[in-house]
């Protein structure tokens, strides 16, 4: 059960269709800052020069610290049609070590990591690093889009929105997005 109710059908079908996930049907209960929060992440995912794979595996590894259940269940379809399969999910356990990540994904990696748990972390060696891979505009895409998934994951997290979910997200504890199968995840 999430810990606060979804907004009645007539408020948040208007705004997100008859087959809004829960999440958004919650947060219809603030309309306008609903809007702005779609729009907002339809701009950090259409707006961008990032690679779906990039963004793919960094939203994940962010869900993961966050304990973000729906984003972690859930598989974006240009993510696997750039090649993100539950395989390369996997890579996401241990990033430093994996041979299926390219060095730029695993800066962008080491970066997500710094802005979840030690944002203050990121200091000029870690952005020299991205600068190997990454221009200064993918630079600024690439913090919008830690700090969008980090905010609303974390958002999503404190208020418990998991019944429509599949079971293995559904757990107490501690889950992963690494170590399931395609039955196991949403496409999106």
């Amino acid at each position: 059960m999430p810990r606060i109710d979804p907004a009645p059908r007539d408020q948040w079908e208007p705004l997100f269709g008859d087959a809004a996930p829960l999440h958004l049907q919650i947060y219809a209960h603030a309309p306008a800052m609903a809007q702005a929060m779609a729009a907002w992440s339809t701009s950090v995912y259409m707006d961008n020069t990032l690679d779906p794979r990039l963004m793919e595996l960094v939203r994940l590894r962010v869900a993961f610290h966050n304990q973000c259940r729906s984003c972690m269940a859930t598989r974006y379809n240009a993510g696997f049609e750039a090649g993100v399969d539950e395989g390369l999910v996997c890579s996401l356990e241990n990033p430093p070590e994996a041979d299926d990540l390219t060095p730029a994904e695993r800066a962008a990696i080491r970066y997500a990591d710094l802005m979840c748990t030690n944002h203050l972390g990121v200091d000029e060696a870690v952005l020299d690093d991205l600068r190997e891979h990454f221009s200064e505009k993918a630079l600024v895409e690439l913090g919008m889009l830690c700090a969008m998934t980090i905010g609303c994951g974390r958002l999503a997290a404190t208020m418990a929105m998991v019944e429509d979910l599949p079971e293995r997200f559904r757990d107490e504890g501690v889950v992963t997005p690494w170590g399931g199968t395609e039955a196991d995840v949403v496409r999106a």
